[in-house]
């Protein structure tokens, strides 16, 4: 169990504690949904954790491998959409692998990896996830 603990700043501005480390970051409401935009809004953070997610589970797999994927990318679009409500209506994730050539076992070992993380498996099935992995040109 970790606690995490929040605070409405005012002007639609959150500050979050992560409370074993007291490490904090903010939220703000995006321009589109009466906000500055001045930092990430929550859903932001649920593209942020998907990335985040898919690289530590694919770190952990290929570490059980004696994998280096270090220098590893993900770029996440975040889709919102406003019917039937605002929501998350799409994300799609790009992860790029270092240049070198991964054996076809270690390929499906990132995809598994990828597609199975916690939060990947936590995403209402409402949202649409587009993914690829490829490695870098």
């Amino acid at each position: 169990m970790v606690s995490i603990s929040l605070v409405y700043e005012g002007d639609l501005r959150c500050r979050a504690v992560h409370d074993p480390s007291g490490n904090s970051l903010f939220t703000d409401a995006p321009i589109d949904n009466k906000g500055k935009g001045a930092s990430f809004s929550p859903t932001d953070l649920l593209a942020t954790s998907l990335g985040a997610c898919m690289l530590t589970i694919m770190g952990i797999a290929a570490e059980a491998r004696n994998m280096n994927i270090n220098g590893t990318t993900v770029h996440v679009e975040k889709h919102m959409i406003n019917e039937p409500v605002r929501r998350i209506g799409t994300l799609n994730v790009s992860i790029i692998l270092p240049e070198k050539e991964y054996t076809e076992s270690e390929m499906n070992a990132m995809h598994h990896a990828a597609k199975n993380c916690p939060v990947m498996m936590s995403i209402h099935p409402d949202i649409n996830v587009n993914y690829t992995l490829s490695t870098a040109q």
